[in-house]
């Protein structure tokens, strides 16, 4: 049988002792068998998992009412118009959205694929349609016809603006989990506010039904006494 002690270190071992030091700086490890750094550490993996399904639910909502928007300015096959694509910034270093929308044009080569298409684009894509570049062309028609639910006593602007800031937290929030970094400091609470809330925009009843079975609520609340 092998000991708390020694069970203890061959898991801090494995998960390395660079990693662990986060959580046991912050629990304030008192001796080789304390385990309330570990408890932290698993914590934070359930949490994680827990935030994964809304914001799976939070993308394909903005995604599919961005595809809307597009669709009324440049017709159902908005990923083959060339005004469309022209319309994208093309930097020479950092993110490009041309080559973005190019490389999922490429593994959706039959014109009319737009589902495929919208899958295959990555976050930050929908994110950066909420620039201000995009606001004449389709944000000053289309913001609230998409997000019905949006505050309308606020300009389209700044409504667009509110979402591009919304995405960029949970965009941050999303890549933490996928490289499995600690989330722990962040206000979760606010995260899965502003998820619930971005839903929300496009759909009341898909954020509730989405708060009908998420596991984040009840995580929070269990969180380790630190």
């Amino acid at each position: 049988m092998v000991s708390t002690k020694e069970a203890i270190q061959e898991i801090r071992a494995a998960l390395s002792a660079a990693r662990m030091s986060t959580y046991e700086a912050i629990t304030g490890v008192n001796g080789d068998d304390d385990t309330s750094a570990l408890g932290l550490y698993i914590w934070n993996a359930q949490i994680s998992g827990a935030f994964l399904a809304p914001l799976h639910i939070c993308e394909v909502v903005i995604r599919n009412a961005i595809s809307d928007a597009l669709a009324w300015k440049y017709g159902a096959n908005w990923p083959w118009s060339s005004a469309f694509e022209m319309s994208l910034p093309s930097p020479p270093v950092g993110y490009n959205a041309r080559r973005d929308l190019f490389d999922a044009r490429q593994k959706a080569p039959v014109v009319g694929q737009t589902g495929k298409v919208i899958a295959e684009l990555k976050f930050v894509f929908w994110q950066r349609m909420f620039t201000s570049r995009h606001d004449q062309r389709l944000w000053s028609h289309k913001l609230t016809t998409v997000l019905p639910h949006l505050d309308l006593t606020q300009p389209y602007q700044q409504l667009r603006k509110n979402l591009y800031d919304d995405l960029e937290a949970l965009r941050v929030l999303r890549n933490r989990i996928a490289h499995h970094e600690p989330i722990l400091s962040r206000n979760l609470q606010a995260d899965f506010s502003r998820i619930t809330q971005v839903i929300g925009c496009r759909s009341g009843e898909t954020a509730n039904w989405m708060l009908r079975y998420q596991q984040v609520t009840q995580l929070l609340r269990d969180r380790p006494t630190t």
